[in-house]
């Protein structure tokens, strides 16, 4: 029924001003609009709605992902620009803070201004 309908992300944030901040200057996403309710960007080509509340809790999972080819340098340009990749206990993350998984996937999370778990996958 939804197989070929697009997808649209949703997160959250306490201060629409910073987090359009970090998702256009830092991440480079673009801007699709941004008014009382929501800021809305392309994440090359899906629909994300960073959702203007009061006061949330984030949640302690990844929330949202990007498939990257170099995540490596993504790592060190995100490092540059001040973001820090999460380190979580049990996993064995090299110096950037990247996990290799069972399967062969690298992964690294980060975390936006408001406390949501994004990360980078490279399959």
């Amino acid at each position: 029924m939804l197989g070929q309908s697009k997808l649209i992300g949703f997160l959250a944030t306490r201060d629409g001003q910073r987090a359009r901040a970090f998702y256009e200057t830092t991440l480079g996403l673009r801007v699709l609009s941004d008014d009382d309710f929501a800021l809305a960007l392309d994440a090359g080509g899906t629909m994300l709605r960073v959702q203007k509340v009061a006061d949330f809790t984030p949640h302690p999972f990844t929330a949202v992902g990007w498939q990257v080819a170099d995540i490596d340098a993504i790592v060190d340009r995100l490092s540059a620009a001040g973001v820090a990749t999460r380190r979580y206990p049990g996993l064995e993350q090299d110096d950037r803070g990247i996990w290799r998984a069972p399967s062969g996937a690298r992964i690294a999370w980060f975390h936006d201004p408001d406390g949501n778990t994004l990360s980078l996958s490279a399959f």
